[in-house]
C-alpha cells in the first residue's frame, strides 16, 4: 500500500468531515423548530441553513435528507458559500437528491469561489479523482493549495501526497513533509502516519526510526489501523524498519 492513502470511495466521508455544517446555534438560540421554519419561509437564511442542518442530522426533527436538500437549495440560491457546499455534498453522495456529480460541482465550486475551504478541498478531491470532469492533477493542487494556505489540515495532508507522488507538481520530498507536517500537528492522523513512514524510510528528512515512532504513536491512538500495526511491530522488534503503509524486516544482521 503506497502513501496515497485517500480514496474516491472515502470522498463522503471525508467531505462531511471538513466544513461547519451549519453556522452556530446561537444565532437562532431560542427558536423552535416551528419558529425556525417560519422564519427560513420568510427567506432568512440564516434560519434555512439551521433548518437544513436540523433535517439532515435528525435534530429535533425526523432525519429527512429531501427536506434538507430543500432547505439547502433555498439558503444556496441566496449565495450562503456553506449551502453551496452541503448541496453540492448532498448531490455527490446522492442524499435527498439523485447522485450527480455534474450538479455537486457545479456548487462546489460557488462555494469554493466565496472561500469556502470546504469546497476548496473537495474539488481538488474531485480534480484528483477524475469525478465531474477529466482528472486534473494540477488543478487538484491549485485548489488543495488554496485550502491548505488557509490551515486546513486536510488541504495540507492532500497537498503533501501531490508533492510526495508528484502529481500536478514536481515531485518534492521535503514539501511533501512540510504539509504533513502542518496537518500532523493539527491531529491529521492520516499526516501522522504518513509523515512516521518519512521518517521510517528517510525520504525528505534523514532516516530516523526513533522519531517515526511517535507519529505512528499518535495516529494509532486515533484508532489508524496501519500506524497501530507499525507501532505494535516497532515494540516486538526495535530493529524493524517502516515502509510506506507496511512493516517489513531491515537486512539481517546475522553473520
Amino acid at each position: 500500500m503506497t502513501v496515497h492513502h485517500a480514496r474516491v470511495v472515502a470522498l463522503a466521508a471525508v467531505l462531511v468531515g471538513i466544513s461547519a455544517l451549519v453556522p452556530s446555534a446561537r444565532l437562532h438560540a431560542q427558536e423552535t423548530i416551528e419558529e425556525l421554519r417560519a422564519l427560513a419561509q420568510q427567506g432568512d437564511v440564516v434560519a434555512q441553513l439551521i433548518l437544513a442542518g436540523n433535517y439532515d442530522f435528525g435534530q429535533g426533527v425526523p432525519q429527512d435528507y429531501v427536506e434538507a436538500a430543500r432547505w439547502y437549495r433555498l439558503a444556496a440560491g441566496q449565495d450562503d458559500a456553506v449551502a453551496q457546499f452541503n448541496l453540492g455534498n448532498m448531490y455527490l453522495n446522492g442524499r435527498g437528491v439523485s447522485g450527480d456529480d455534474a450538479e455537486a460541482v457545479r456548487w462546489f465550486r460557488l462555494a469554493a469561489d466565496q472561500g469556502n475551504d470546504g469546497a476548496q478541498v473537495a474539488l481538488g478531491l474531485l480534480y484528483e479523482n477524475g469525478r465531474g470532469f477529466p482528472q486534473d492533477y494540477t488543478e487538484a493542487v491549485r485548489w488543495y493549495r488554496l485550502a491548505a494556505g488557509k490551515g486546513v489540515a486536510l488541504g495540507q495532508y492532500s497537498l503533501g501526497r501531490m508533492y510526495m507522488a508528484g502529481r500536478g507538481v514536481a515531485q518534492d520530498h521535503v514539501a511533501a513533509v512540510r504539509w504533513y507536517r502542518l496537518a500532523a500537528d493539527q491531529d491529521y492522523a492520516d499526516a501522522q502516519f504518513n509523515l512516521g513512514t518519512m521518517y521510517g524510510t528517510g525520504r525528505g528528512v534523514p532516516q530516523d526510526y526513533v522519531e517515526a515512532v511517535p507519529w505512528f504513536r499518535l495516529a494509532a491512538d486515533q484508532g489508524f489501523a496501519l500506524a497501530q500495526a507499525n507501532l505494535g511491530a516497532s515494540y516486538f522488534n526495535p530493529d524493524f524498519r517502516y515502509g510506506c503503509g507496511t512493516v517489513s524486516p531491515g537486512p539481517s544482521a546475522a553473520p
